[in-house]
């Protein structure tokens, strides 16, 4: 899972990011394919081409990869619905216009990390888990990012204020993360550009009031 930016200066932190990224993706694929428990440290540094010391030199335990692998996705998921409704502000786009440019956004990451969105959607239901708490609290910014756009379009008259904002907002995350692993899952010969539209529409009609042509 790429961020595409280092957040650590120097060559050592660029390398440490490197194969932290490493260790993520092969994280991410052995824990979709097996699941949890039944993956190991070992199979991890196998897949990563890395030493298994290395991962312990990242991480302290599976546990805290795994911990670290959750927040780095959902940190990643909420940057790019963050960027997505800012590009589409600065064009001048409605408030409805960026919730849009959001879903877009969100499909998008889905379809290019859906072993992540998996394991997300799959650990959210989770409660015996020792990383819960930090699940709880990544999912909190990412559907912050719509609920901000949401309660600023009520708040300028484009959205009901009979809107639950909180309520709405965690509805459209979850409406995009069920959408993507059914198209995924169940309906893989449609195209982004086809579920895109299909809750495009939604939205129009539910949230906006009207079905607006796009």
């Amino acid at each position: 899972m790429k961020s595409g930016t280092s957040s650590t200066s120097g060559a050592g932190g660029t390398r440490r990011d490197a194969t932290r990224q490493k260790l993520y993706e092969a994280a991410v694929t052995l824990i979709a394919e097996q699941g949890f428990s039944s993956t190991t440290v070992e199979q991890i540094a196998e897949r990563a081409g890395v030493a298994k010391g290395t991962v312990y030199y990242n991480f302290a335990s599976k546990n805290e990869l795994f911990e670290e692998l959750l927040r780095h996705g959902v940190e990643l998921l909420t940057a790019q619905l963050r960027q997505a409704g800012a590009a589409t502000a600065a064009a001048g786009g409605s408030r409805v216009d960026e919730l849009d440019a959001m879903i877009r956004a969100g499909l998008l990451f889905i379809d290019r990390y859906p072993a992540f969105t998996q394991l997300y959607v799959a650990e959210l239901w989770r409660t015996n888990r020792t990383w819960q708490s930090t699940l709880l609290v990544v999912r909190e910014q990412a559907v912050s990012v719509v609920e901000g756009a949401l309660r600023a379009g009520v708040d300028e008259g484009e959205l009901s204020p009979e809107i639950d904002v909180k309520l709405t907002a965690a509805a459209l995350v979850g409406m995009v993360l069920v959408a993507a692993l059914d198209w995924q899952s169940f309906q893989p010969d449609r195209s982004l550009d086809e579920v895109h539209a299909a809750l495009s529409l939604l939205l129009q009609g539910r949230v906006a009031g009207h079905g607006r042509p796009r």
